[in-house]
């Protein structure tokens, strides 16, 4: 129990930190990419709102890089040298209001750009701002943005703008190449950081999970140990108080037979009656005081049974074939079918228990005159299954709760039938021992299903 306590919250707390690290270092990267595209963006619109500058018209000429602007016909008609153009910005504002670059940043901007004619045939393209692309790489990249029909986007490491007016495209493309490795060189150191921090944090939780669960384990420990330790010492009381009723009845025995009037006939009768209500009572907290005690030691684990190779298929054919009188008794009549020769690892005495604690709730409170019982292996456990009708209507939240203590569907079930409410609470401790793992459901709202999986040997 403690051992899965602190598997629990070690696990619990490093996920939490895994979700809380990959935000954190997922929104860092997101904001980084798109830093790195808004400021491609905004370069390339620089690049095309001067667009006369570089082609000395929308289309219609050529740069000669740094020198002058040459039309169709050859006609030189402006310089970046001219007084006509602004020395502080290179290339000036992009737009009214818009993104602005400065001469040193256009030398270092490596970009290249292709015009495309209504028919997507290539009308001019520009390389000269550029070397690790020829003409035909870039005409073959423009066709492709422009068939992407994305206004922008990425090839490779360029970053691409198409922008269409009179019939004519132009694209852009700027090379990004050193940007975005810089963004996945931080991509990585991020990640690679996150993973050390998580492997660091892991080890200090490791180390301390011991420490934070300890109270939780010291008490539970005591909760143990009270349970335990009070049923053995009810058990001394009841016990004398039981050998005192009994005395009691024998002594009456001995007043009757020694006067025989109808007085003390009649006043040893109502005597014995009110110590048979005694002695129920008695009875019943005896069993409930075993119960627990039982249920205690049961969620200690596997590690107080003696464990070894059992057939459970003869254990459950046994054990449920025992009930039978008992469900014949009662009106009611067992289905049962078992797959032979099913065997666990396990303890005979606490399987046997187990069977009979889940067939005694199906008898008991069962409102119709069939139970069904299923035994068979499913994968890699053997499986067993008994359904039986319930008045009571059940819901997921009550069925939740079943195996808990003391916990009731309907809370008169206790006067109707005597029962404690700690049953399917030692069925799943000893489920749990034998590390198995036992669920209830409803497919109608009132036939309960109880299902118990146990590894085969």
């Amino acid at each position: 129990m403690i051992k899965k306590l602190k598997i629990r919250f070690i696990v619990l707390a490093m996920v939490s930190l895994t979700v809380l690290l990959s935000l954190i270092v997922a929104g860092m990267n997101i904001a980084n990419y798109r830093n790195v595209v808004n400021s491609a963006d905004q370069r390339i619109e620089v690049l095309e709102e001067n667009s006369e500058r570089l082609f000395g018209g929308p289309g219609m000429g050529m740069q000669d890089p740094f020198g002058g602007f040459e039309n169709g016909d050859g006609d030189v008609y402006g310089s970046l040298d001219d007084d006509d153009f602004d020395d502080g910005r290179f290339f000036g504002h992009g737009g009214a209001g818009g993104p602005s670059m400065s001469r040193d940043e256009a030398e270092e901007s490596r970009f290249f750009t292709v015009i495309l004619d209504s028919s997507g045939n290539v009308r001019q393209t520009n390389v000269d701002r550029i070397y690790s692309i020829d003409a035909s790489e870039a005409e073959e990249m423009a066709k492709t943005a422009a068939a992407s029909d994305e206004d922008e986007g990425f090839i490779d490491d360029f970053r691409y703008s198409v922008d269409e007016e009179n019939g004519v495209t132009r694209v852009t493309f700027l090379d990004c190449g050193r940007t975005l490795e810089t963004f996945r060189d931080f991509l990585k150191a991020s990640v690679l950081m996150s993973l050390l921090g998580l492997l660091l944090v892991f080890f200090v939780i490791l180390y301390f999970a011991g420490r934070i669960v300890r109270p939780v384990a010291e008490s539970y420990e005591k909760q143990k140990r009270f349970i335990t330790d009070a049923g053995h010492e009810i058990k001394t009381p009841l016990a004398i108080i039981k050998a005192n009723l009994d005395l009691m009845d024998m002594e009456l025995d001995s007043a009757e037979s020694s006067d025989g009037s109808a007085d003390i006939a009649k006043t040893a009768g109502e005597l014995r009656e009110s110590l048979g209500d005694i002695n129920d009572q008695v009875v019943r907290l005896t069993d409930l005081t075993n119960d627990l005690v039982y249920l205690s030691r049961m969620e200690e684990g596997s590690g107080s049974l003696v464990m070894t190779e059992v057939p459970l298929s003869d254990i459950v054919t046994e054990t449920v074939s025992s009930f039978e009188p008992l469900a014949a008794e009662k009106g009611k009549v067992i289905c049962m079918e078992a797959e032979p020769m099913v065997t666990v690892q396990g303890s005979v005495k606490e399987l046997e228990k187990l069977v009979s604690i889940l067939m005694e709730n199906a008898v008991k409170y069962s409102a119709a005159p069939e139970i069904k019982v299923d035994f068979r292996k499913r994968g890699k456990d053997a499986v067993l299954e008994i359904s039986n009708r319930t008045d009571t209507e059940l819901t997921n939240e009550s069925l939740s709760h079943v195996f808990e203590r003391f916990y009731r569907t309907d809370s008169s079930r206790n006067s109707a039938t005597g029962g404690h409410g700690i049953g399917l609470s030692m069925a799943s401790a000893i489920v749990g021992a034998h590390n198995g793992k036992i669920t209830a459901r409803t497919s109608d709202g009132h036939d309960f299903i109880v299902n118990a999986s146990i590894p085969l040997a």
